[in-house]
């Protein structure tokens, strides 16, 4: 298999780190031998455009930049694509995941296969909050393997319940659930 590159956009304290180092982590439970992931550091602030970025392979990477050329593009926050082409540089054939209520036609993207899904909704459902505000990162990470196939949404949960032990863990775990479910192409 080829290297895989995931960039992640969202805003900061949405949890886009985590998202990334916790995708690597699933990764590796599924017996990839290369994972890495990495932020972008800019003006980090609370609300503030973010990236973050993950690479997955089956062979050690030595890669060592950012990804420019992405297979998959993971948007933690909507309405960051009215701000920048979270498309740029997306491979042909690639994948853009979206954080919303629209269906991906309604996203009205002019590159890549779009999936979406009601992340905040779930979030707010199951309680999954941060200072009152709605952390999407875990459901991100369950729309990511039903839409890519190349995680198990298995792996998502245990590295999730192994990250927040406890009721918190299995909250997170029960949204990645509902976001596999409900994520559409």
């Amino acid at each position: 298999m080829p290297m895989i590159e995931i960039r992640w956009h969202g805003r900061g304290g949405q949890g886009g780190v985590t998202s990334a180092e916790l995708l690597a982590k699933a990764a590796y439970i599924d017996g990839y031998i290369g994972v890495q992931a990495f932020p972008y550091f800019g003006a980090e602030r609370r609300g503030a455009p973010v990236k973050a970025f993950t690479r997955i392979s089956d062979k050690e990477i030595n890669v060592r930049s950012q990804i420019y050329t992405p297979d998959i593009v993971a948007v933690l926050d909507s309405g960051i694509v009215e701000l920048i082409d979270v498309t740029e540089g997306l491979k042909e054939n690639g994948a853009v995941i979206i954080n919303t209520p629209k269906s991906p036609k309604e996203m009205n993207l002019k590159k890549g296969r779009v999936y979406t899904y009601d992340g905040t909704g779930i979030a707010l459902k199951n309680g999954l909050l941060v200072a009152g505000l709605p952390v999407v990162n875990t459901t991100m990470l369950g729309a990511f393997a039903k839409a890519t196939g190349l995680i198990k949404l298995e792996s998502i949960q245990q590295v999730i319940r192994k990250n927040w032990p406890g009721k918190v863990g299995d909250k997170n775990a029960l949204g990645a659930q509902e976001a596999y479910d409900s994520c559409t192409d």
